[in-house]
């Protein structure tokens, strides 16, 4: 069985570790006193725009790249995984954006103290609305639900396919 190409693991391992970030700081921040917030909205919001770079590139090389086929599954475990990927990168991609205009529309663009990694300040695209913020945050909470959701599922598939199956399909990404 013939495994992901070099590139395509090293996104998906940059993928796992950047929402091993973003994903735990934002359920931090609803769950945190005001003053301590700061440095999670910092690492969240970091995190979570260089995801949505990453899965752009990701999308791009895999439209470029398909991944190498997998005898070993089912066409109906097929349908069910291209399902997940498909949402998952939809998501990913949706996600940072509904938290960057959130942001904007709260007045908290990445600037300043706020800036993109710290140092990198992103232009601000519109004024205050906060009415416009709480909508785009509910929003933006519900995917980091489905995100969440979709990565148990992913994960589910991967210990059915090692533990109970133990057809190789992990080790086409490691």
């Amino acid at each position: 069985m013939t495994g992901y190409s070099a590139t395509a693991k090293w996104f998906h391992w940059v993928t796992v570790g950047l929402m091993a970030i973003a994903i735990p700081a934002g359920f931090v921040i609803s769950n945190i006193k005001d003053s301590d917030k700061f440095v999670f909205y910092q690492i969240h919001e970091s995190a979570g725009l260089t995801l949505f770079f990453v899965a752009i590139a990701r999308l791009a090389w895999r439209l470029r790249f398909p991944p190498p086929p997998n005898p070993a599954i089912t066409p109906a475990m097929r349908r069910a995984a291209e399902a997940v990927h498909h949402a998952l990168y939809a998501a990913l991609i949706l996600q940072p954006l509904l938290g960057f205009m959130a942001s904007n529309a709260y007045g908290f663009p990445l600037q300043g103290q706020l800036a993109y990694l710290g140092f990198i300040d992103l232009p601000k695209f519109m004024e205050a609305n906060v009415p416009l913020a709480e909508w785009l945050q509910q929003i933006h909470i519900w995917f980091g639900w489905l995100i969440t959701a979709l990565v148990l599922l992913h994960i589910a598939a991967v210990v059915f396919h090692q533990a109970i199956r133990r057809d190789g399909t992990l080790l086409r990404m490691v």
